[in-house]
């Protein structure tokens, strides 16, 4: 059973975090990468349009040897979407750190997955102090370009909204998608897990507007600066049909003074829910020589 715990983020904005499995128990790990539990911790982000519970499966994984913990980041999932609120990479990243803070889990492991693994690097620069490891799992450091935001914002208007079941969510996106390459029955339900029952039928607990917003804060530049000034060891993971290339990957280890790479076979974008075993194989080995360092 999921435990919520309320985060206050920038701005006054109310945050979702959440515990998917039982703490381990105080005094396991080494005592100067432990939590108030007596645990070492582990942060989880999600990307753009996800939601803390797409960690679930990581989470329950971690549990037996870290305080894993997920973060709805602002606009997603149960946590507040203020239509005035920033959406900038500022106020996501501040968000980010007052969790840890709050939730006393640094320094902390952090583990991010697209925007989410862009939020985790650029605190990383910043509070070094902060985080003790960092998993970037297909995220990519170049700029993408004003083309890629308006073939999303076509995407968004081309969802057939409001759905009339959850099984039509799983199969539009798992399918019938232009963006679907083959069929993919972990997309939809990926898709379907961040859908709400509304009057009219299913619909995303997120603004796409807000989902916009939040992504046009970076996809016109590039990162390798901030992903340069990443101190702590870092682990690099993607998909093989995911969205981050061989060459970009390595060259972003490359980059990182302390970086390591992983892949994932039969896995696209959304490596951690396309192959969950081969996800958490590929980078408990990076966990635990953390740990045991």
């Amino acid at each position: 059973m999921a435990r919520r715990i309320d985060v206050t983020g920038a701005g006054g904005v109310r945050l979702a975090a959440w515990e998917f499995g039982d703490p381990p128990k105080t005094g396991s790990g080494p005592p100067e990468h432990t939590t108030g539990s007596g645990a070492p911790s582990v942060l989880l982000l999600h990307g753009l349009m996800g939601r803390a519970s797409h960690w679930a499966s990581t989470a329950r994984r971690l549990s037996g040897r870290y305080r894993a913990v997920a973060l709805d980041q602002r606009g997603h999932g149960r946590s507040d979407k203020p239509p005035r609120a920033s959406f900038t990479r500022d106020a996501y990243v501040d968000d980010t750190e007052a969790a840890l803070e709050q939730l006393g889990l640094g320094p902390a492991v952090l583990i991010g997955h697209a925007m989410g693994a862009l939020t985790a690097w650029q605190l990383a620069a910043k509070r070094p102090d902060l985080v003790r490891g960092l998993i970037i799992c297909d995220m990519r450091a170049s700029a993408l370009g004003a083309a890629s935001q308006r073939e999303w914002a076509q995407w968004f208007e081309a969802w057939p909204v409001p759905f009339a079941t959850l099984a039509d969510v799983r199969k539009w996106f798992g399918e019938d998608d232009p963006w679907v390459e083959r069929p993919n029955p972990a997309r939809g339900a990926f898709y379907a897990e961040v859908m709400a029952e509304s009057p009219d039928g299913w619909r995303p607990v997120f603004d796409p507007g807000q989902m916009l917003r939040s992504r046009e804060t970076w996809v016109y530049d590039a990162h390798w600066e901030e992903l340069a000034q990443v101190r702590c060891p870092t682990l690099v993971v993607r998909g093989l049909d995911g969205a981050l290339g061989r060459a970009e990957a390595q060259e972003m280890v490359r980059v990182l003074p302390h970086g390591r790479y992983a892949e994932v076979a039969d896995a696209g974008h959304l490596v951690h829910y396309d192959q969950p075993d081969a996800w958490c194989t590929a980078i408990e080995p990076f966990l635990d020589a953390l740990q045991d360092a």
